[in-house]
């Protein structure tokens, strides 16, 4: 959405559901990384924050340019934060899978600290997607103990799956970020656990089934995270004590609301919005993406057994979602 009239589209089609969806405005216009988009007429509009999404901006005049005017408007910049030159399109992390598959890497050093170095040149605050790294946690744990304004988020399959997953399940476990190593699912535990990673989120991405056949190097990036993601938190974390109860609902509500500036979401108190999910963090159900209430199946966590299930989402003070 790199225009103020598209942002306004979104939100008013968006209006009638009683469902919050916040458009995030395009930093340059096309993500085409050339031109800048009109910062403040999008946040005017409605963009909470500013994002070129997947497409990292390689030019390093240019996206320091976007974290001053980003500054001066008060929104952050949400990063994919991938050297461009380094990961091409490729499907798979380098390393011995890349290697037994016959296939470029994207290497892990390619989750670079450019992004955070010159966030803290400009004082702007940049937001890392989908950290997937040990490395990247490390660099961003010590730009927060330089006092960086920078938050990261991760997703439940950088802390649960590994590269392996890519030789049992194919295209099916091809996501952006690859999907590590064990050690770096190590690292992002241990992220979550002491803090240094805000926020758990899906980065939720939905292709056909006939697009997720296609061969591992042509086949898009993305699985479906909505109707997993807390399962899988909770299966992994909760249940296995690494987080507290709390600490799991903070880094999937409260932080995200923080980080995009939403003072109505996020909390349980007078005033704020009705946006709530009921959930039982001990029941235990197979994922069949059969199921799933989306249109996206393509998940690599099918036949999974998880701990913990949504039974009610509320939007606005109204059930939207019950589990039958």
């Amino acid at each position: 959405t790199d225009s103020p009239e598209l942002v306004r589209l979104v939100v008013e089609k968006a209006a009638p559901t009683g469902v919050t969806v916040l458009p995030v405005g395009a930093v340059t216009k096309g993500l085409g990384g050339a031109e800048l988009t009109d910062f403040a007429a999008l946040k005017q509009a409605g963009a909470p924050a500013l994002s070129d999404d997947g497409v990292p901006i390689q030019d390093e005049k240019l996206l320091r340019q976007a974290m001053e005017a980003a500054k001066a408007v008060g929104l952050p910049l949400l990063d994919h934060c991938e050297d461009k030159d380094l990961v091409q399109n490729y499907a798979v992390n380098a390393g011995p899978v890349a290697e037994k598959l016959g296939l470029p890497g994207r290497p892990a050093i390619a989750e670079g600290e450019r992004d955070g170095r010159l966030a803290e040149e400009t004082g702007a605050h940049i937001h890392i997607c989908h950290i997937s790294t040990a490395r990247s946690v490390d660099i961003v744990r010590q730009a927060k103990a330089r006092g960086v304004t920078v938050t990261c988020e991760t997703c439940p399959q950088y802390f649960t799956l590994t590269e392996q997953e890519v030789l049992r399940q194919g295209s099916m476990a091809r996501v952006n970020p690859p999907l590590r190593t064990q050690e770096d699912v190590a690292g992002i535990i241990q992220g979550l656990v002491d803090g240094t990673i805000d926020a758990i989120v899906t980065d939720h991405a939905p292709h056909s089934a006939e697009e997720k056949a296609r061969p591992l190097a042509e086949a898009p990036s993305g699985m479906v995270g909505l109707e997993t993601s807390l399962a899988l938190t909770l299966t992994a974390l909760y249940h296995t004590g690494k987080l507290s109860l709390p600490h799991v609902v903070a880094k999937m509500s409260c932080a995200p609301a923080l980080i995009l500036g939403q003072k109505r979401k996020g909390n349980l108190a007078v005033g704020s919005d009705a946006d709530l999910v009921l959930f039982d963090p001990d029941e235990e159900w197979i994922v069949d993406p059969e199921e799933f209430a989306s249109k996206g199946r393509n998940t690599p966590f099918g036949g999974w057994q998880a701990k913990g299930r949504v039974k009610y989402t509320i939007a606005s003070g109204k059930v939207i979602y019950q589990d039958s």
